[in-house]
């Protein structure tokens, strides 16, 4: 109830029409807040059910009912249970332009190209906006289970036969309860990505270390809420999903992926860009003087051998990314460019390797967009992971900004990408609605108390 201070000396009528009134304001602002839209881009169907939700007259709510149902709502929910006003003006700056001829270049330069370049199912058929419908509701279901037989299947495919990292991983606990159980984010999180530092042997001995940044990698932890990690899946194309994404407080995006010309769907707000040796090391990105990777933070990766160290991989990285970086270091000496370490690329293999349990994984290293997220992760109470799963806007394409048909792009045939998306789905919080038909994956930083049995022996 709201309060109204007077004075002793009104009167009567006065005093009872002021607290009519502000009892009036606040049922009124009630009713304001109880129907404000959820879904950014809300369909006719599921407006007329909230309005009708909303006339019902006489409705006698039990409060204990109300309680139950959310508590076993709160584990999974939908990632737009935020107020939302559609009238609000959101516009974020960005000063970053797409690399030279970026959306004709090689959809992803170290994906093997697969023989089944076509997808298997039919999306459309699944599509549907109104959560509140039974039929929008198995449709749903009914997709995620095709599309999680899709990534079982393709984890049970064979295994590319070359060793090329020369891994050779020993599982340390076997099939005991507690490597089955421990939650797949502590696993994430006691991989330790991390980007190497002047102070890390053999660098700091080398002339070559002195171009590492002295900042950290993320700045005024404190205040990250909320991050998006944009995937760049040809999904995305249609997907209007550009305002969501820009009200984030760290927005990351992968290699060469632009948003000029992209906004609505991608949005244009970019934080830190995760790219792979291959970008960073081909003339054709143009990665030292390209607009798009200036103004932005860099985090470059080559993995390595799987046991080599780091003068090896010094002189035998996967891709000479050195070259590149020293130049792109001393042409922005004020830029924030970090190299990941390789080390902890494996060891996140490892955490794959560990959830997949007696299923053997492909033994090239994770995805950009996986080692985004363990980067991304400790630093940030709440992840949105944007079309990482596919969801019913699958449409074969490799990425939004090229017309590249491939499904290896979404399933994998190089990177173990189904491990990482199945996953990444065990990870995940919201509910199935905001997963394979809006296309956002929430996932959030474990609990201390959770995490801390280190099977990695780190």
């Amino acid at each position: 109830m709201l309060q109204v201070k007077y004075r002793a000396t009104l009167p009567a009528t006065l005093i009872s029409a002021l607290l009519l009134c502000a009892l009036i304001i606040q049922t009124q602002q009630q009713q304001n807040d109880a129907a404000a839209a959820a879904i950014p881009a809300a369909t006719p169907a599921a407006t007329a059910a909230k309005a009708q939700r909303i006339r019902e007259p006489n409705v006698m709510v039990n409060k204990a009912s109300v309680e139950t149902r959310n508590a076993v709502r709160r584990l999974a929910r939908s990632v737009f249970h935020v107020r939302w006003n559609p009238n609000e003006k959101f516009i974020v700056e960005s000063r970053e332009s797409p690399a030279i001829n970026s959306s004709k270049l090689a959809p992803h330069p170290r994906l093997k190209v697969s023989k089944n370049t076509k997808l298997t199912l039919s999306p459309k058929l699944y599509l549907c906006h109104d959560k509140y419908a039974e039929q929008c509701h198995n449709k749903t279901a009914s997709f995620r289970r095709r599309i999680v037989q899709t990534f079982e299947r393709s984890m049970s495919e064979a295994l590319n036969e070359s060793n090329h990292y020369y891994v050779d991983y020993k599982p340390v606990f076997g099939d005991s309860f507690e490597e089955q159980y421990y939650p797949s984010t502590c696993l994430v999180m006691e991989a330790g990505v991390r980007v190497l530092r002047r102070t890390d042997k053999p660098f700091n001995k080398l002339p070559f270390g002195r171009l590492f940044p002295r900042q950290k990698l993320f700045r005024n932890v404190k205040n990250i809420k909320t991050c998006a990690i944009v995937s760049s899946a040809g999904s995305l194309a249609g997907s209007k999903l550009g305002r969501f994404i820009d009200t984030h407080d760290i927005v990351m995006r992968f290699n060469h992926a632009p948003t000029r010309g992209h906004e609505v769907d991608v949005g244009s707000k970019t934080t830190i860009r995760v790219v792979n040796s291959q970008v960073v090391t081909k003339p054709e990105f143009d990665f030292a003087h390209a607009p798009i990777f200036r103004n932005v933070t860099i985090a470059a990766w080559d993995p390595g051998r799987y046991n080599g160290t780091l003068e090896d991989w010094l002189t035998s990285a996967d891709y000479d990314l050195f070259t590149n970086y020293e130049i792109y270091r001393r042409r922005y000496p004020k830029s924030r460019a970090f190299l990941i370490d390789p080390h902890s690329v494996w060891r996140l293999w490892q955490s794959l390797q560990m959830f997949a349990g007696n299923r053997s994984i492909r033994r090239n290293p994770p995805s950009s967009g996986f080692i985004g997220l363990a980067l991304l992760l400790p630093h940030c109470p709440q992840v949105d992971f944007v079309e990482y799963v596919p969801s019913t806007r699958l449409n074969g394409r490799c990425h939004y900004y090229s017309k590249e048909m491939n499904s290896a792009c979404t399933f994998g045939s190089w990177h173990p990408l189904a491990a990482e998306k199945l996953m990444a789905l065990d990870m995940n919080v919201a509910d199935d609605m905001s997963v394979f038909q809006f296309g956002i994956l929430r996932i959030r930083r474990p609990d201390k108390l959770l995490c801390g049995f280190n099977f990695f022996g780190y």
